[in-house]
């Protein structure tokens, strides 16, 4: 899985980088490994909450790489280095991608997937008279 690569190169640049100061490792971060996590999301997004999680902790351990703030809580860590989860970064590139078959930026047909409702009522019944 692509996780296994990553780790390695995660592994690599812990190993062969003595400045570890933030803006160093989140670049790193940012040009080697996040490439490789989120290539075509929409398209193998993981379905089991393992799998997902099993991403996520990519972005935990090179978080937790950069020695001022290793010992703070996850959230925390984000919001100092100004990252967001991966779950969340999923989500967005799903919406960009609704957007874009929305307004045919894609070249995939947007009827293929989704249909517009046309009716009135949320849910499309039939209007029933009231007495």
């Amino acid at each position: 899985m692509a996780c296994s690569k990553v780790s390695k190169m995660l592994g690599l640049i812990n190993r062969t980088t003595d400045f570890k100061h933030c803006d160093v490792l989140i670049q790193l971060y940012k040009s080697l490994v996040r490439p490789q996590l989120e290539f075509c999301t929409p398209a193998w997004s993981p379905h089991y909450r393992k799998d997902r999680d099993l991403i996520e902790k990519i972005q935990q351990r090179c978080t937790r790489m950069i020695p001022n703030i290793s010992k703070l809580p996850y959230d925390q860590r984000l919001t100092e280095v100004g990252l967001s989860s991966l779950e969340y970064r999923h989500l967005r590139s799903y919406l960009i991608e609704v957007y874009n078959l929305i307004h045919g930026l894609s070249s995939v047909s947007f009827h293929l997937f989704f249909e517009f409702c046309h009716h009135d009522r949320t849910r499309g019944h039939p209007e029933t008279s009231q007495t």
